[in-house]
Parts: C-alpha cells; structure tokens; sequence
C-alpha cells in the first residue's frame, strides 16, 4: 500500500467554530470548505483536518454518524512549554495542565469550542523500549 495523504475527519456541531479554533491557535489554514465541510491543513504537518456537520446527510456509513467524543488529536511539538504558556495566553480552553510521564511524555490538552480535545506533547527522553 501507497499512502499518497492523511486526513482526520470529525463530526462536529459548528463546522466554523472547529475550523476558525484551529486557524487561530494551531496554525492550519482552510483549503476548501461547503455548507457542512471544511478542510484544513498545517504548513507543518502533513495531514488535513475535516470537520463535518453531526447529522450531515452525505456522512458514511450512517451508524458512526455522531459527535468526536473520546478522540483525542496529538501532535508532537518542539517546545511543549512554550506552546502551553502561548494558548493559555490566547484563551483557548485548558483541559488538562502540562503533566509528564515516567515514559517520557510531556503534554498538555486543550479543548476547541465543539470539545474536540487536542494534545500537545513533547518527548523529554526517550519511551523505555
């Protein structure tokens, strides 16, 4: 198998409120967008995220169809600290405070206005084998 893209799609109940959260304070930009859709993608990172309207009619399958609860969005970082003073700073909703654990992982977690939680983390030594 060849994967040529990644993308994340989430159902949401405020496609722009999801969508302008991650523009502010993450850095993603909006590559296209419909009444329901948007698509954004970070000069970083090479993965898209897609918010969908809970209830949009062309969701498939059907049974699935629902809310992004118990989902949580990672991304690695250089600076976990600084990326937690600057969101803090920004407003963005704390969810859990920077933590690290015995395998390594610092991180933080930040919640957009639909309750999409993402986790910032740094590894500050290596995971034991």
């Amino acid at each position: 198998m060849r994967i040529t893209d990644t993308a994340l799609s989430l159902n949401v109940d405020d496609v722009d409120a999801s969508a302008s959260w991650v523009e502010q304070h993450l850095g993603f930009g909006r590559q296209m967008e419909a009444d329901g859709f948007a698509s954004l993608r970070h000069p970083d990172a090479a993965l898209n995220l897609i918010f969908l309207r809970t209830g949009i009619e062309t969701f498939k399958p059907a049974s699935v169809a629902g809310r992004a609860d118990g989902l949580l969005v990672v991304f690695v970082v250089d600076d976990v600290d600084a990326e937690y003073l600057r969101l803090k700073a920004e407003g963005a909703t704390v969810v859990t405070s920077v933590e690290t654990e015995p395998w390594g992982e610092r991180y933080f977690q930040v919640a957009d206005p639909n309750g999409v939680v993402y986790q910032l983390v740094q590894w500050v030594h290596e995971p034991p084998a």
